[in-house]
C-alpha cells in the first residue's frame, strides 16, 4: 500500500490544528443530493482504489449514497426508531430498510426507500444484545466483541479461538442454541491503536507515542479545542504536542481530568489548543490530494463508503461500513457502540477523522484485526456526533490555510531554435516558493525560485507538461498546474506541425469543430501524417471523432470506443497521401449521449508532405501484456528501417492500470539504452496511462527490437499493456 494522506498538519509558527471538521450535530434538512462531479478528488479516487472499481464507478456510487441520505431524512422518525436496520445496498444504489409489518413496508416505499421483510424486531435484536452483555460480563477469554448485524437481522460474537478456556466454551455453550446469535471465530485480536511516526506528523500526547487530529471544534465561550480518541488523552491535563520530542505545543489533553472518555461509554477525548499561533481548520488532510472542507456531521449508516485520514501511511484509507453500536473488547477495556468498517488503518492513526463524502461521520478507534488487513471487517471508530454532544463543542467550519494555486498558463507552442522566456505565477500558502517542472521541451528549463520558464528549444513535437509550486510552509504544500507545449520545426523545405489550443466546448448532443490552416507544404501530405489528441470528456463511449481535410473528406479518428472511461489523450497515425497538405483542417467531435460533457483542449495536425523524403513508418504492437504487482513487463516493436530515428520521435501508449502512479515506463533501444517516460508517484491514484511521449532518439539507429518496459512498484493494483505505438 502507498502514501496517500495524511491528518492534521503541524505548521511551526503558524500552524493549523484539525483533520476535519462538521457544521451541526442534527440531521440536515432533506435536499437534493450533490451531482457526481461535486464530489471531493481525494473521496472518489480513495473509494476507487481501497473498493477496487474505477473512478467512474466510485462517483456513481457516492451520487446513490448522497441520494438514499436524501430518503432516510424523509422517513418517518418512528419507522427510523424502530427499524430493526437500514443500509445503503451498492447492488441496487437504493436505501434498504429492514421492516417485520406491511403498514412500515408501505411507510418505507413511500418515502423513496426499499423495504426488507426480516424476522426479528428491533426490540428482538437489542434483547438478544442484553443477554450477550450479561454473558460477557463474567470475563471471557478471547472475547473480540459482539453487536448487531442489520443486514444479516441477527447478533454476531467474534471470539479469537487461540484465546479460548473452559470459560469461553461455557460462553459458547449458552449462545450456540440462541436463536438469532451468529458465532464467528477468528485466530487475532483487535487493538486501539497507536504508534511512531516521523516529526511534524499528527499530535504527541507528552513523551508517549502519536495519535491523529480528529475535529476541530469550540465550545459555548469561543475556546478553540479538536476531538480525538480517548485512549490518547486518559491524563488529565497532560501537554499536547505537534512534533515528537515534546516540540511545538499546541494545547492540553483532558482539562480538568473530564473530557476524556475510554471505556463502555465510548473512546472520545478533547484536546484544548491554548497555545498562540495555532488556528483552527475545516480542510482535511488528504495527503497528496486536494483536501476536503467538511461541511457537516451525520451518523452513518450500513453500506455507506467512508475513509479516514491519519497519522501512519498509507495515511488515508477507505472502506464500507457494515456494523453499528457494536461493542469491542480490547481485553483492558471494552467500548461500546462502535462502528465497524471494512477499511484498514494501521498504528497512529486514532483519532482521525472519518468521512462520508464532506461530512464527519467519526474519530478513529482501532482495529479488529490490528494493523492486519484481510478482507471483510476491520477499522473501528467512534462515532462523532456522540463526542460533540458529550461536551457541548459546536464543529470548526470556516477558517483554515489557503491551497497553493498555480495559475494555469494554457496551452504553448514555439519553433525550433527560438528562445522562449515565459513567466509563471503562484498563489495562497506561504512565501517564498519551490518551482519545479515536468516534460519541459528539450532545451528548456524553469528557474527554481522564480518559476520562469527559459531557453532555446532543440527538437520538435508536442510535450505534457506539468509546473508545481511547492511553499514554505510545515509541512509543505505545492500546488500544479498541466498543458502541453508544441515546438514546431524550423522553415527551410519541411512541412511544420500545426497546432489549436483554443478551447471548444462539447455538449450534449452536439458537433463541434476546431480549425488549423496548413501552408508551407510541398504536394500532398504524408501516408504517415500525425493527430495529436486532447479532448476532456466524462464518457468517451459518446464520442465520434474525425479529421476532416480541406476537400472534405472526413477521416475517423475515434468512433465511440472506451465506454465510461475518461478524456482522449492519444496520437493518431493517418494515411493522407491522397490530400493535398496545404489549406483548412478541422477537428471534428460528435456527442450523441446524453449525460456527459467536455471539451476539445488542443490537438496538433503533422501532416508531413511528398517532399519530405519518406521516413520510417510507425509501428505498433497490441498485444496484450499482464502487469503484476511488483513485476517488469516487456512489449517488443522491431522496424526495419534505415538512418536514424528523429529527434521528435513519438511513444504512444496505452496501458490500461487500477493505479497508474504505480508505473514507471521506459523505452529501451535495440542497443539497450533507455529513455524514461513515466515515472511512478505514489500520489497519481488516476486509472491507466493514455499518453503520447515526444523522445529525442537522434542518437539511436531506427532499425532493430524496441521495447515498451513496464515496471509495478507497489500492491495491491494491476493491469496490462493493452497497446503501443512508436513513430521515428
Amino acid at each position: 500500500m502507498r502514501m496517500r494522506v495524511r491528518v492534521l498538519s503541524s505548521v511551526s509558527a503558524a500552524a493549523v490544528v484539525a483533520g476535519a471538521v462538521v457544521l451541526s450535530q442534527g440531521a440536515a434538512n432533506a435536499a437534493d443530493p450533490p451531482s457526481p462531479q461535486d464530489f471531493p478528488p481525494a473521496m472518489v479516487n480513495g473509494v476507487a482504489h481501497d473498493l477496487g472499481i474505477s473512478q467512474e464507478q466510485a462517483r456513481k456510487t457516492l451520487g446513490e449514497q448522497a441520494a438514499a441520505r436524501v430518503v432516510l431524512d424523509r422517513l418517518p422518525e418512528t419507522v427510523v426508531r424502530q427499524a430493526p436496520g437500514k443500509w445503503f445496498d451498492d447492488q441496487t444504489g437504493a436505501l434498504t430498510v429492514a421492516v417485520t409489518d406491511q403498514a412500515t413496508a408501505d411507510a418505507v416505499r413511500a418515502a423513496g426507500a426499499r423495504p426488507a421483510f426480516v424476522g426479528r424486531s428491533k426490540s428482538r435484536l437489542d434483547s438478544l444484545v442484553s443477554k450477550v452483555a450479561d454473558l460477557a460480563a463474567k470475563d471471557v477469554p478471547g472475547l473480540n466483541g459482539y453487536g448487531v448485524d442489520e443486514v444479516r437481522n441477527d447478533v454476531l460474537v467474534r471470539i479469537n479461538a487461540t484465546k479460548k478456556t473452559t470459560a469461553t466454551e461455557e460462553f459458547l455453550r449458552s449462545l450456540r442454541d440462541v436463536d438469532g446469535v451468529r458465532i464467528e471465530e477468528t485466530d487475532t485480536s483487535p487493538v486501539q491503536q497507536a504508534g511512531e511516526v516521523n516529526p511534524g506528523d499528527g499530535w504527541w500526547p507528552g513523551s508517549e507515542t502519536a495519535c491523529s487530529v480528529g475535529v476541530a471544534a469550540t465550545d459555548a465561550n469561543g475556546g478553540k479545542h479538536f476531538l480525538t480518541a480517548g485512549h490518547c488523552t486518559n491524563d488529565a491535563n497532560q501537554a499536547a504536542y505537534g512534533q515528537s520530542g515534546q516540540q511545538n505545543r499546541i494545547g492540553t489533553g483532558n482539562v480538568g481530568g473530564s473530557r476524556s472518555i475510554n471505556g463502555r461509554e465510548g473512546d472520545m477525548g478533547v484536546v484544548a489548543v491554548t497555545e498562540s499561533g495555532w488556528t483552527l481548520s475545516a480542510a482535511v488532510n488528504t495527503w497528496g490530494q486536494p483536501a476536503i472542507n467538511v461541511t457537516g456531521s451525520k451518523d452513518a449508516i450500513v453500506g455507506e463508503t467512508v475513509c479516514h485520514s491519519g497519522n501512519t501511511a498509507p495515511n488515508w484509507e477507505c472502506g464500507r461500513v457494515t456494523k453499528l453500536n457494536h461493542t469491542m473488547d480490547y481485553g483492558s477495556v471494552v467500548v461500546e457502540g462502535l462502528t465497524v468498517t471494512t477499511a484498514c488503518s494501521q498504528g497512529g492513526d486514532s483519532g482521525g477523522v472519518w468521512l462520508a463524502g464532506d461530512k464527519a461521520v467519526g474519530l478513529h478507534e482501532g482495529a479488529i484485526n490490528g494493523n492486519n488487513c484481510p478482507t471483510g471487517d476491520n477499522a473501528v471508530f467512534q462515532p462523532l456526533n456522540e463526542a460533540l454532544t458529550k461536551w457541548n463543542l459546536t464543529l470548526f467550519t470556516g477558517g483554515g490555510t489557503t491551497d497553493v494555486t498555480v495559475a494555469n498558463p494554457g496551452n504553448q507552442t514555439g519553433t525550433v531554435g527560438t528562445a522562449v522566456n515565459k513567466t509563471n505565477s503562484v498563489s495562497g500558502g506561504t512565501s517564498p516558493y519551490t518551482w519545479s517542472a515536468t516534460g519541459l521541451p528539450a532545451g528548456l528549463s524553469i528557474a527554481s525560485s522564480t518559476g520562469t520558464i527559459t531557453g532555446t528549444p532543440t527538437a520538435a513535437g508536442t510535450s505534457n507538461v506539468t509546473i508545481t509550486a511547492t511553499d514554505s510552509s510545515s509541512p509543505a504544500k505545492s500546488g500544479s498546474a498541466s498543458f502541453t507545449w508544441t515546438i514546431n520545426p524550423t522553415g527551410g523545405g519541411t512541412c511544420s506541425a500545426v497546432t489549436n489550443a483554443t478551447d471548444y466546448a462539447i455538449t450534449d448532443n452536439t458537433t463541434v469543430e476546431s480549425p488549423v490552416t496548413v501552408s508551407g507544404c510541398t504536394g500532398n501530405a504524408s501516408a504517415t501524417a500525425k493527430v495529436d489528441v486532447n479532448i476532456v470528456h466524462t464518457y468517451i463511449g459518446d464520442l465520434t471523432v474525425s479529421l476532416i481535410a480541406p476537400d472534405g473528406s472526413a477521416y475517423v479518428l475515434h468512433n465511440k470506443e472506451g465506454g465510461s472511461a475518461d478524456n482522449i489523450v492519444k496520437s493518431y497515425t493517418v494515411n493522407l497521401s491522397s490530400e493535398t497538405a496545404n489549406g483548412a483542417w478541422k477537428l471534428r467531435v460528435n456527442d450523441s449521449g446524453p449525460g456527459d460533457s467536455g471539451k476539445i483542449d488542443t490537438w496538433t495536425l503533422n501532416p508531413g508532405s511528398s517532399g519530405d523524403g519518406g521516413g520510417c513508418a510507425p509501428a505498433s504492437n497490441g498485444t496484450n501484456v499482464n502487469i503484476a504487482d511488483n513485476s517488469t513487463v516487456e512489449s517488443t516493436i522491431s522496424l526495419s528501417c534505415t538512418g536514424t530515428a528523429s529527434a521528435s520521435s513519438k511513444v504512444d501508449v496505452a496501458i490500461v492500470h487500477t493505479w497508474r502512479g504505480d508505473l514507471v515506463i521506459d523505452l529501451v533501444a535495440p542497443d539497450g539504452t533507455a529513455y524514461r517516460l513515466k515515472n511512478s508517484s505514489s500520489s497519481d491514484s488516476a486509472d491507466n496511462v493514455n499518453a503520447s511521449y515526444t523522445v529525442n532518439l537522434s542518437s539511436e539507429s531506427r532499425n532493430g527490437a524496441w521495447k515498451l518496459r513496464v515496471q509495478d512498484v507497489e500492491t495491491n493494483d494491476t493491469g496490462y499493456i493493452d497497446s503501443w505505438t512508436l513513430t521515428t
